[in-house]
């Protein structure tokens, strides 16, 4: 599939990448070696050089990995994508490879608390420092911005509140400061949001999540032009956080998938969230599905549906919430997201936990929040699991 055109995203998501070696496998080969054998010197040397393309070391060259760079590639509409070890590997080759001490990053403050971490705690150690937003209103991404600052990032929706950026009007605002728009589409990915479309430089994948959708392996992945994802590609082959092929291999067998159950998650997800609102112990619900949303316009535009994550506080803090995780006899008690299993967590003392309190406090994180990641298992089975803590 050379030319990719002229065909829809379900078929890019079987089809696009796909690399048959002389045996004419149907079904994607895994390759599982460390390294490929040259015909002769010269060859080894123009492939180390660059002179000529072809495997080298699967550090950084694997036929499985490509496979798996293409496709998603293709599903994002990016010129090229390189793939690591984990989403968060995924963001730090991305700051390592495009930035340098005496840079400044805007970054939304409701993102995943290890993203936290990443421009709070480590960046600072290597002269890049971050002023996170509080809120999602353009204005004050603005108002964030310095001289020096080369990259704004943000997560939409975001994790666990589900709030929503415009990411044309950030694009807007970052490009005429310079800076690039990077945008973590983990909770979308292309089946429901396509923020290059919308004005986004790179787009970063936790491949861990919906991509690969059931649960199996780590993996991450940078999406967006040559030009940025060829320096994140600099970085990752000599500093080497890669994606092994067998990883590879499963999430490309995932992408298969990947719509039919983005759209059946996102519909149950809908459907829950409803049923939460109208629960007596739930004080507040958080979907961009429902009318209720702050951003739920924005998110309309944005977004084919709200996605497969709904957050809910209960009344009665840390002890209520807790209560309800323990009585579920069903949900997979797990801060991981994207399963066909639904999973359930407390943030505020797992996914955000190790950031300070006032930082939670300041993202909204409070002990009565909990996050429900829902799988493909009916409706009425998840909501009387939640309803037996709950009364």
């Amino acid at each position: 599939m050379n030319d990719k055109s002229h065909y829809q995203l379900d078929t890019l998501a079987v089809r696009a990448g796909q690399e048959r070696s002389q045996f004419g496998e149907h079904s994607e080969a895994l390759y599982l070696t460390s390294s490929f054998v040259f015909a002769s010197a010269a060859q080894a040397a123009a492939r180390f050089s660059g002179e000529e393309e072809g495997n080298v070391y699967s550090r950084f060259t694997n036929p499985t990995v490509t496979m798996l760079q293409e496709r998603l590639a293709a599903l994002e509409g990016a010129e090229a994508c390189i793939a690591t070890a984990s989403g968060m590997a995924a963001i730090l080759a991305t700051l390592m490879a495009l930035l340098k001490a005496g840079d400044h990053i805007v970054a939304a403050r409701g993102i995943f608390g290890a993203s936290q971490q990443m421009f709070g705690n480590i960046m600072p150690r290597f002269g890049v420092t971050t002023t996170f937003v509080t809120g999602s209103a353009p204005a004050s991404f603005q108002t964030a911005l310095q001289p020096n600052t080369k990259l704004v990032f943000v997560e939409t929706p975001s994790n666990p509140l589900t709030e929503v950026f415009d990411i044309a009007a950030l694009a807007t605002i970052a490009h005429a400061a310079g800076a690039l728009l990077v945008v973590d589409n983990c909770f979308c990915t292309p089946v429901l949001q396509r923020p290059l479309e919308l004005g986004a430089d790179l787009i970063i994948h936790s491949a861990t999540k919906y991509l690969d959708g059931q649960g199996r392996v780590l993996g991450g992945a940078v999406c967006g032009g040559k030009g940025p994802v060829e320096e994140v590609f600099k970085f990752m082959r000599t500093a080497g956080p890669t994606l092994s092929a067998f990883n590879a291999w499963v999430i490309l067998k995932g992408l298969e998938t990947l719509k039919i159950r983005m759209q059946a998650q996102s519909a149950s997800a809908l459907d829950l969230a409803h049923r939460l609102e109208a629960l007596p112990g739930v004080a507040r619900v958080f979907y961009p599905g429902l009318p209720s949303h702050p951003q739920h316009a924005l998110a309309m535009r944005q977004q084919a549906t709200g996605g497969a994550i709904v957050a809910f506080e209960v009344k009665g803090g840390r002890t209520a919430a807790w209560r309800v995780i323990d009585a579920c006899r069903m949900l997979s008690i797990t801060a991981n997201l994207g399963d066909v299993k639904t999973t359930l967590t407390h943030p505020a003392s797992t996914t955000h936990g190790r950031i300070s309190p006032e930082a939670r406090a300041e993202s909204g994180i409070t002990e009565g929040l909990l996050r429900v990641a829902v799988g493909l298992e009916a409706v009425d089975d998840i909501e009387a699991d939640l309803r037996r803590g709950l009364n």
